[in-house]
């Protein structure tokens, strides 16, 4: 009943993915306006959103969601704000985020980041994608599972990300807290101060009612 008369094509949901409808600006406008309306205290919902945007650091790609809602869980953070705060890492912020997390990561760990990686940082993802699924298959089917190419991965790409995705997270989840709190005080203040009003009025309108109709009689 509620399904589409002609169903989007792969190639149609992947363009929506990478450029939402309305474009990201309004996909951001969107999120902000969810965050201010949630009925939530604003120190609560900005743990949310720091856990939320701490967690797009990291390189744990298609489960950010599960990581977000887990660390809310434990600074007792808003969950719904902490999966709206991973929407800060999307298709054009993805690669700036690896390159910064790499980049400072390598340096913490006293290595180089390889230019083969830097030109092609979410294919490296991929292709460790691929690598492990092919050994994963390899249990069932008897093949020989290679581990050489994710090492090498894991020594390149995952751990230098890891490491380099915490300071530049915790920077960009801080004042993203910060943000939160003033933007979220701010319209619940006059949001109360909207609906005190228009209490008033309606109270004002009953008692000139009442006065009416004691006149009346």
């Amino acid at each position: 009943m509620f399904k589409r008369r002609t169903p989007r094509s792969l190639l149609q949901r992947l363009g929506d993915f990478l450029w939402p409808r309305g474009g990201w600006a309004r996909a951001a406008s969107y999120v902000g306006h969810r965050l201010r309306r949630l009925p939530d205290r604003p120190e609560k919902i900005a743990r949310g959103v720091f856990a939320g945007v701490f967690t797009a650091f990291t390189p744990f790609f298609g489960l950010h969601f599960v990581v977000a809602v887990a660390l809310a869980k434990v600074m007792r953070g808003n969950l719904l704000a902490a999966l709206l705060g991973t929407f800060i890492g999307n298709p054009l912020s993805y690669v700036p985020i690896a390159l910064i997390s790499l980049k400072t990561g390598h340096y913490l760990m006293g290595s180089r980041l390889s230019q083969t990686v830097e030109k092609s940082v979410l294919r490296s993802f991929v292709d460790a994608g691929r690598d492990l699924r092919n050994n994963l298959m390899a249990i069932f089917t008897g093949q020989d599972a290679n581990w050489h190419n994710l090492s090498q991965f894991y020594d390149q790409v995952f751990l230098p990300y890891l490491v380099g995705g915490i300071i530049p997270g915790l920077v960009a989840a801080m004042f993203c807290y910060h943000l939160t709190v003033v933007v979220v005080s701010a319209y619940q203040k006059r949001r109360k101060k909207r609906l005190a009003a228009k209490l008033a009025e309606l109270r004002k309108q009953g008692r000139e009612t009442s006065e009416d109709g004691i006149t009346s009689n």
